[in-house]
């Protein structure tokens, strides 16, 4: 029996967006099946926010076509707000309306009717525990309450898509760790989740990401994927000189990158290197090192190889 083939709730070809001269997305294609999250990992100002504006609709494309839930957009814009929750980087509600007025406020933007807008203004209150803040005023939330406001309000409608703008940036670990535990059962409800982040650790949740640079994908799959088929062995490093062995590594041919974590160094040997851990003992560079030894790679290797001085 033949597995049955993932919904797709997000398809993209060929999106650009132009602002003047600037390319700000550059020629992006994407495939977002349902029941996942999905990452946008970059740096401010490689497009993730700009791509994430496309998909919900507030920009239009200079190039390209979009399908969201079966809809084209931007041309059907306006049918799928009511079909989608949007949760902007910076805290978007009424900082002079309390906790219960802002979601009072938006269910009626959304149109639920009287009972049903009570009874999911209750559930989120409850569910992201703002009922002993019902009665706070937005603007006089901390961090992490806030946070809990805007995904409360933005599931209200209980909307089949997510899409969470870089929603972790200006709250502590703590909040980070307990709002991506909310994003799994959402997810485990059946709602689909695209969010934008800079954060490695966030990324490594995400069941799929696109790493993005200046505009363009530079790599798209699961973590565990991405790791895989990254095109290099991670070696570290320890001893007393690790500056000057950085520095001497650095353009070699078969180093890719190198960078001090700590009391160690992380040297990324290209895959074509059969044995990465001899190689750089051979070197004369490395003598005096105490410990040369072969590690598994994270998001923050791939990012690395992907982008900037990996792909030189």
């Amino acid at each position: 029996m033949s597995a049955k083939t993932p919904e797709i709730v997000i398809r993209a070809e060929g999106l650009v967006k132009k602002f003047k001269d600037f390319r700000a997305v550059d020629g992006l294609d994407l495939t977002i099946e349902r029941g996942m999250i999905y990452g946008f990992l970059g740096p401010n100002g490689c497009g993730k926010t700009t791509a994430m504006r496309m998909l919900t609709g507030l920009l239009t494309p200079t190039e390209g076509s979009v399908e969201v839930l079966g809809l084209s957009v931007p041309k059907d814009a306006e049918t799928l707000k009511y079909k989608i929750g949007y949760m902007t980087q910076t805290f978007s509600l009424y900082g002079d309306l309390t906790v219960l007025e802002n979601l009072n406020f938006m269910s009626k933007i959304y149109g639920l009717p009287g009972a049903k807008r009570k009874q999911r203004v209750a559930e989120v209150m409850d569910r992201y525990s703002l009922t002993d803040l019902k009665d706070r005023f937005a603007g006089k939330m901390s961090g992490g309450q806030r946070q809990r406001l805007a995904l409360a309000t933005a599931v209200l409608h209980e909307p089949d898509l997510l899409f969470l703008d870089e929603p972790t940036s200006a709250v502590d670990p703590e909040s980070r760790r307990h709002f991506w535990e909310q994003l799994f059962d959402l997810v485990d409800g059946g709602t689909s989740i695209v969010v934008t982040t800079h954060f490695m650790d966030e990324a490594e949740r995400c069941h799929k990401i696109a790493i993005l640079e200046a505009g363009k994908k530079r790599a798209d799959g699961s973590p565990k994927d991405l790791m895989k088929a990254m095109g290099a062995h991670v070696v570290e490093i320890e001893g007393p000189t690790l500056r000057d062995i950085r520095r001497h590594l650095l353009g070699m041919d078969g180093i890719m990158a190198a960078a001090q974590l700590g009391a160690r160094l992380r040297v990324l040997v290209k895959d074509e290197v059969p044995d990465p851990v001899g190689f750089l003992k051979e070197k004369p560079e490395t003598n005096g090192a105490t410990l040369i030894e072969q590690v598994r790679p994270n998001l923050e290797d791939v990012f690395v190889t992907a982008t900037g001085e990996g792909r030189q």
